[in-house]
């Protein structure tokens, strides 16, 4: 198949991996940020290829992962209100909040519905107009375009009915929060090509120049990610620091020219909560002012709600690139998919879940023999 099977060429791999050992003097440790990368790099066993001396973790790059305790208290306390339909992609109806799930909700006897687009949504909102229709916004800049046209698509529609609950965070305010935490030890980033798409390479310069650190902007296949830490390598080796398109097939330094105006019409930059980490400042999209009548947090009163983590889970080390997911001690024992102790282990992007999944001789793989 054309545009994968030639990302996926084992050949091609092995040339890659002899590049690397050939690069690389010394340590070094590279974290990817997207949870579709983590995926792809558990699954087709790219981290085993390296050299030693090269070590990858995991960064917050899963927005279901991050989504704070305190939003999915939010969407399960709307969702069980009467004459409310929430709408949600499918991965947050199982994510964990302090009282259930959106699936619980479901199962109380409130309408949740999984759609596949947030104008769905704005479509359920127009055939019924006796109905409160909210939408989960959730994600990076990578789905903030769509989100943002389905709350201008009602805003120009004059949809009293519908909202969103928006939960969007931003990617190199969470990189930046990294580098600069005491117990960082990341020193290259790989850098989610699909969100550069969007936004473009602009974003990243400064971080690069800041903490002499260099990105590289990467695809999601197995090559893809070989040559971008191949990239990465060969800076660190040179004592360079500076942002590089490994994308190019898909992303231009300028990014979605149109998609980043949308954004900008109807999101403002704000602080937002990270599950697991934490607030950053200006990580996050929240609705101006022309638009916040579609706020869901304030249409049904809920925007005080705040919660604190349990210790329990480490999820937020894992998405800090502290630990990775078999140093959990419930790893694949208390928490499974099936009874997950955070969101790293529910979102099919999450990194527990990419290691429960393909991991068969690591800690927690038990559970295939059982």
């Amino acid at each position: 198949m054309k545009h994968l099977e030639e990302y996926r060429d084992a050949a091609g791999a092995r040339r890659y991996a002899a590049a690397l050992a050939g690069a690389v003097t010394r340590p070094w440790t590279i974290m990817e940020v997207c949870g579709g990368q983590t995926h792809s790099i558990i699954k087709f066993g790219v981290d085993e290829l390296l050299p030693k001396p090269v070590t990858l973790v995991h960064g917050p790059g899963c927005p279901v992962c991050v989504t704070p305790i305190e939003l999915i208290d939010k969407a399960v306390a709307i969702a069980s209100m009467p004459g409310v339909v929430f709408c949600s992609f499918g991965d947050m109806l199982r994510v964990p909040g302090t009282k259930g799930d959106l699936f619980s909700a479901r199962a109380a006897g409130g309408d949740v519905r999984i759609v596949y687009s947030p104008m769905d949504a704005v479509k359920l909102a127009r055939e019924n107009p006796s109905r409160q229709v909210v939408f989960f916004a959730v994600g990076f800049e990578t789905t903030a375009p769509a989100n943002a046209l389905a709350v201008h698509e009602a805003r120009r529609s004059g949809l009293g009915n519908f909202s969103v609950l928006v939960s969007h965070v931003l990617v190199p305010p969470a990189m930046a929060a990294v580098l600069s935490s005491p117990a960082n030890r990341v020193q290259a980033f790989l850098a989610a090509g699909h969100v550069c798409t969007v936004m473009g390479l602009a974003e990243y310069e400064p971080l690069a120049a800041k903490y002499r650190v260099p990105i590289v902007v990467t695809g999601f296949e197995p090559l893809d990610i070989l040559q971008g830490i191949l990239m990465c390598v060969r800076q660190l080796e040179a004592g360079r620091a500076v942002v590089e398109n490994q994308y190019s097939r898909s992303v231009r330094r300028e990014g979605n020219e149109p998609a980043r105006g949308l954004i900008a019409r109807v999101f403002k930059v704000v602080p937002r909560k990270w599950r697991g980490i934490g607030e950053i400042p200006a990580s996050g999209f929240a609705l101006r002012e022309p638009y916040e009548g579609f706020d869901a947090e304030r249409r049904f009163g809920v925007a005080g709600h705040s919660v604190d983590e349990s210790g329990a889970c480490i999820s937020g080390a894992i998405l800090q690139g502290l630990k990775k997911p078999p140093e959990c001690p419930a790893f694949g024992v208390q928490c499974t998919p099936e009874h997950p102790w955070g969101a790293t282990m529910v979102s099919s992007e999450g990194a527990c879940a990419a290691y429960y999944s393909y991991r068969r001789t690591e800690k927690g793989a038990s559970h295939e023999a059982n």
